[in-house]
């Protein structure tokens, strides 16, 4: 996936009609577009920054069913995200594992409650179901996590869901899209979209921002994905358009793995805000999380409130015996979800509007696909090009995506290996790592990452900035925050050699770097 062909590619077409063209990079836009492009059509799928900048790359880090979404009734939506929950983890099995789970039991009554309602989920699953759910004992709950809160402690619920990688899969879908003939950029604004006399939209303007070239392309249908910034994109075809997102933010804490003993992951089905909190092993870390708070206004970079931060660790420290504190957490991350504003004087909390996806086509002939989650991101992409291919009159095909393996599928490989999620290419990143001595060298001891892997993330996997690298091709911003600042010069002098850049482009890299970074540790604590 080289940026230069995807420019060359955009060159090639300057004088012809695109298919389809989709808005936006994070999960959905890339479901949507891969869907287009394997379909047949001449797709182009353009990002204002990077792949999976924004939510697609601060998630739980779950594919799964969603248990609280069975318990509020949404029967057609556990379904539907379990049945891909299957399909994700057949297609993508180096990125995406089986993960156990245990809820537990502090009442009498949530050892029969909640066995009742995940053998409904195990049952929902069908063949695609990762592994039974079944009661156990406290002995048992104790030996799978022994750093469990026993006082009070009446057993557990084991249950099974997926666990992945989010960002790496953005990647690997992106790379899947390309392979099939289409075409993505990052680093591509759109700033307008354009329309016939009849006021139907005819394409888009976008800038490429990188060499600052303005362009303005012709397409037979246009597929807003922008996540929590489709309204920006509906107000562009319609200024008075109503808002129809009302974002809601989700924070994580990322703690040291000596806080969650054992392999499996600790669910707590309520909160005291109503919600579930997940304590979940990742990449030799621990992800706490998540909040729900209405936020007012979307932006690319949402911080942590002081309130979640104290939430989650509060939260945390009841069902563990060693209480994390501040100057425990690692990173901190936080997500906006683009969740459907409610109608009307509804004021109902953000945790009670449903994940489910909404389709709409605007009377300019605009499709704007907003809601979902990651588990579901290939169904979105599918029901939003049926929809598209109808607008645009496009010869109708059918979808493959079922069953399609997606770049790097490899079912063989040690999870032990921090190169694993590479999947099918970690052969060739060998190769590459074997022709430097020194890329094969760490670029941090407290991380797992080799400086051949910044080589690879610029040549294979179109990143362009220090952040593309350490935030979302590695997930060191993720894992240590700190650490990866003392990283930043090393990559950034890495990268300058692969983007023939100079010195002032890598001081202004890690000026920028660290003021990003800088949002992601509790510095007063730390420090």
């Amino acid at each position: 996936m080289n940026r230069k062909q995807m420019l060359d590619n955009l060159e090639a077409m300057k004088n012809q009609t695109w298919d389809v063209v989709v808005i936006g990079g994070g999960a959905t836009g890339l479901g949507s577009a891969l869907e287009s492009a394997t379909r047949g059509y001449k797709t182009l799928l353009l990002e204002q920054a990077d792949f999976a900048k924004g939510t697609s790359s601060r998630s739980t880090k779950l594919v799964h069913g969603g248990v609280r979404y069975l318990a509020q009734g949404d029967i057609a939506l556990v379904l539907e995200a379990l049945h891909e929950r299957g399909l994700l983890r057949q297609n993508a099995p180096h990125l995406v594992r089986n993960q156990e789970f245990i809820i537990p039991n502090y009442e009498w009554w949530g050892g029969p409650f909640y066995t009742i309602g995940l053998k409904v989920y195990d049952m929902m699953a069908g063949r695609l179901g990762l592994g039974p759910s079944v009661h156990i004992s406290k002995k048992k709950t104790l030996e799978a996590i022994p750093n469990l809160n026993p006082e009070g402690l009446k057993g557990g619920v084991i249950y099974y869901d997926g666990q992945f990688d989010d960002a790496r899969l953005a990647i690997n879908l992106a790379q899947t899209f390309v392979e099939n003939g289409g075409t993505a950029l990052n680093y591509a604004k759109v700033t307008g979209l354009t329309k016939s006399k009849d006021g139907l939209i005819k394409g888009v303007k976008f800038e490429e921002v990188e060499n600052n070239q303005d362009y303005d392309i012709t397409a037979k249908v246009v597929i807003n994905a922008t996540g929590v910034f489709v309204d920006n994109v509906l107000k562009m075809d319609n200024p008075d358009a109503k808002n129809i997102i009302r974002p809601s933010q989700g924070v994580h804490v990322v703690l040291d793995k000596e806080f969650l003993q054992g392999d499996a992951a600790i669910m707590i089905p309520k909160t005291d805000d109503g919600r579930v909190l997940f304590v979940v092993p990742w990449h030799e870390k621990v992800v706490v999380g998540t909040t729900d708070t209405p936020i007012e206004e979307a932006s690319l970079e949402p911080r942590a409130l002081e309130e979640e931060i104290d939430f989650i660790l509060n939260t945390a420290s009841r069902y563990l015996t060693k209480a994390p504190t501040r100057q425990d957490v690692r990173s901190i991350f936080a997500g906006l979800r683009p969740l459907a504003a409610p109608q009307g004087d509804d004021t109902s909390s953000t945790k009670e509007i449903s994940r489910s996806h909404k389709l709409m086509v605007s009377l300019s002939g605009l499709v704007t696909i907003t809601g979902g989650k990651w588990t579901t991101y290939r169904k979105m992409g599918e029901d939003t090009i049926d929809k598209a291919a109808l607008v645009a009159g496009l010869e109708e095909k059918k979808c493959v995506t079922k069953n399609m393996p997606i770049h790097g599928y490899v079912a063989n490989f040690d999870t032990e290996d921090s190169l694993h999620v590479y999947g099918s290419d970690r052969q060739a990143l060998l190769r590459l790592l074997s022709e430097n001595e020194m890329w094969e060298e760490k670029l941090h001891p407290d991380l797992p990452y080799f400086k051949g892997e910044v080589i690879w993330a610029v040549r294979q996997e179109m990143a362009r900035t220090v952040e593309d690298v350490l935030a979302r091709r590695l997930r060191a911003l993720l894992l240590d925050a700190k650490a990866s600042l003392e990283i930043a010069p090393a990559v950034a002098s890495l990268m300058a050699d692969e983007l023939e850049q100079g010195e002032d482009w890598q001081k202004e890299q890690v000026a920028l770097y660290t003021e990003l970074a800088n949002g992601y540790w509790l510095r007063e604590i730390n420090e």
